[in-house]
């Protein structure tokens, strides 16, 4: 029974990675620190979240912040910006990103 567990539990924080979906343009979206964006137009920000945790199972830093950072792209792209910055971590599994316009 706990193998069985095991098994549905790793493949939900497996498959949590495929369900971000990957919008057109987001590819071209820049990640940058605060220090670069001066002078870069400001789009606003996004509050992003992803599964961090699959029953006692914490999923891995590295693929929490790809899907995080992937959801901030797509949402740059739906609001005309072509760069983020990382901003504040509430709690794992949730940050918030600035959105800037810093190419012509």
């Amino acid at each position: 029974m706990k193998k069985i567990l095991l098994v549905t539990v790793s493949l939900l924080a497996g498959c949590a990675s495929n369900l971000i979906d990957v919008r057109p343009g987001s590819s071209d979206i820049l990640l940058a620190k605060p220090g670069q964006v001066e002078g870069c137009e400001s789009k606003g920000k996004i509050d992003v979240s992803v599964l961090a945790r699959v029953g006692f199972i914490s999923r891995s830093y590295d693929e929490v912040e790809a899907n995080l950072l992937q959801l901030a792209r797509n949402g740059a792209v739906d609001a005309g910006g072509d760069t983020v910055v990382k901003g504040p971590s509430t709690e794992y599994g949730r940050r918030t990103y600035l959105i800037y316009k810093c190419r012509p």
